[in-house]
């Protein structure tokens, strides 16, 4: 079983700057692929960016179209902790923010993540 639990979260204005970090415990980081959702009112969860796990320390990073450029996925596998620099904040990135996990590959369905956070909010002020 793996505990994940994010923080980070805040009221920001327009073109400012959070970071996010999700702590995982209770099981080895390792194999893990890593990712952060996201979920407005009104709306689906939806894929922002994931991580996949190396033990070479070389991950590979996804993102979605509309964070590409601005947000930062990285992980510290030595503190199992992932974190999510989000830059030049709009508006639209209003959400609640989740960090899931999974063993094996990236994938960008949420669907078939296992172990998931219980959210941090994040409120872009225009």
């Amino acid at each position: 079983q793996v505990q994940l639990v994010e923080s980070g979260g805040g009221l920001v204005q327009a073109g400012g700057s959070l970071r996010l970090s999700c702590a995982a415990s209770g099981r080895t980081f390792n194999g893990y692929s890593m990712a952060w959702f996201r979920q407005a009112p009104g709306k689906e969860r939806e894929f922002v960016a994931a991580i996949s796990w190396s033990s070479w320390g070389i991950s590979s990073t996804y993102y979605a179209d509309s964070v590409q450029g601005r947000f930062t996925i990285s992980r510290d596998n030595a503190q199992n902790t992932v974190y999510l620099q989000m830059n030049s904040l709009k508006p639209e990135d209003t959400a609640v923010y989740y960090c899931a996990a999974r063993l094996g590959v990236v994938v960008r369905d949420s669907g078939l993540y296992n172990y998931w956070g219980q959210g941090t909010q994040v409120t872009v002020s225009s």
